[in-house]
């Protein structure tokens, strides 16, 4: 049985080291140049880097991650997780040495996650070095660019002793309500949050073979939770492939989106909704008429809240397409339990209940009015039983999906500096369920 996903990667570039892994849109254009990484090959170049940090005697420490999106920072987190090294994924400061915010942002992340070393792309690392007058504290920081890490020393490379409650990376929340709070996530979570997901959103033995291991499609950034622990470690998890590309390819042209689903045929994909507003904001009658939508049975819509006007007006202008409303997954995560809290059940529809006190939203053409809930396996969508202050029937306990891996090692600034003395037991956050992430 795995203890983390090292051990699946060992596995995989073992079995189908040929299978691709990722598959990346350099221009976010199906017809442009392409990158593409094997399971061999990524299992080689993360051993790689993990050697390079066993020999520095980083081993137990953080490395920071600080990557424009590409493969590049794929091999740097796995190599993280294959050295014992906690990772700590990031947001690139490129373009940004006169953002006074995102200065403030990183000086912050690099004081409280403790960073003794950071990883990144050569033109990130460039820029970090005329970046010493405006961060000082990159002086005592050991800065490396992981494409300069030869592949040779992948064979110096030594499996690290990880066990369920050996900590994986650190997750900084997104800072909408209060400031970033580093979240402790285990190898242990990861396992188990990815079970979830592979669970909730139907990817089965049969639907993996169906798709030709085609599953999922992605712009979301890598290294958010959204991003990194659903499209990017679910597809290493399952040992399928994954189509990738920047979310500022998708910003620029939305359409991108919908022309790498056409292309791809995958399962899976999704985002925020504001991303399929966008999509409606660029569809034209000659996108709809060259699109063909009708592999995709998850179209999982989370991280804000889920608005039934776009999941109406999405339905309405794609279904010639061959989109269906059924493919619709409003879903409900957060950073402090790894990824993946809720969600609700693959080829049902989303479930739209009356909101006391307003009309209903049959009534004013599904436009408001309503609360979107995802329908819950073994519970009938119109149950209107009166719900208690944490947003469950009374006479029914909430039900926990992670079980006991899913409790979080707790916040950074409440645990010690060391992974081995992090406490075992935690208490889960509490309350009820926010309308957003």
């Amino acid at each position: 049985m795995a203890r983390s996903l090292v051990d699946l990667l060992t596995t995989h570039a073992s079995h189908q080291p040929d299978r691709t892994a990722y598959r990346f849109l350099v221009t976010g254009d199906c017809g442009g140049e392409i990158q593409e990484i094997s399971y061999g090959r990524l299992a080689g170049r993360a051993r790689a880097v993990a050697a390079w940090l066993q020999e520095c005697g980083l081993t137990g420490t953080r490395a920071m991650l600080l990557y424009p999106p590409g493969l590049e920072f794929i091999t740097g987190y796995l190599g993280c997780l294959s050295a014992g090294v906690v990772a700590v994924p990031g947001v690139p400061p490129q373009g940004r040495a006169q953002n006074h915010r995102a200065l403030t942002r990183m000086r912050r992340l690099i004081a409280d996650a403790d960073a003794k070393v950071i990883l990144g792309g050569r033109e990130v690392i460039d820029a970090l070095t005329g970046m010493a007058e405006q961060l000082p504290e990159l002086a005592d920081i050991t800065c490396v660019a992981t494409e300069d890490i030869p592949d040779g020393l992948a064979a110096s490379w030594r499996e690290p002793d990880l066990t369920a409650d050996s900590v994986a990376f650190l997750q900084y929340t997104s800072g909408s309500t209060s400031a970033p709070k580093g979240v402790v996530v285990t190898h242990g979570n990861l396992l188990d949050n990815e079970r979830i997901i592979t669970e909730r959103m139907g990817h089965t033995p049969d639907i993996i073979e169906e798709y030709g291991r085609e599953l999922i499609v992605s712009w979301l950034p890598m290294y958010h939770d959204m991003g990194l622990i659903g499209p990017v470690l679910n597809t290493l998890y399952l040992g399928v492939t994954a189509t990738l590309f920047s979310p500022l390819h998708f910003l620029q042209r939305p359409d991108r989106w919908l022309e790498a689903v056409s292309r791809y045929r995958p399962h899976s994909s999704g985002g925020p909704n504001f991303a399929y507003e966008l999509c409606l904001k660029h569809a034209t009658p000659e996108l709809v008429d060259e699109l063909d939508l009708t592999s995709w049975k998850v179209a999982f819509n989370g991280a804000e809240p889920v608005r039934p006007a776009t999941l109406r007006r999405f339905t309405e202008t794609f279904a010639p397409a061959g989109f269906r409303r059924e493919a619709f997954y409003p879903c409900y995560g957060l950073a402090e339990s790894t990824v993946m809290v809720t969600g609700g059940r693959v080829d049902t529809p989303p479930s739209l209940l009356r909101r006391r006190g307003h009309r209903t939203a049959r009534g004013r053409g599904g436009r408001g009015g309503g609360r979107l809930r995802p329908a819950r396996p073994g519970r009938d969508p119109r149950d209107r039983r009166p719900r208690t202050s944490r947003g469950t029937p009374r006479g029914r306990g909430r039900r926990n999906l992670g079980g006991r891996r899913e409790r979080r090692q707790g916040l950074l600034a409440q645990c010690p500096r060391h992974p081995r003395d992090l406490p075992r037991h935690p208490r889960r956050p509490r309350g009820p369920l926010p309308a957003h992430r």
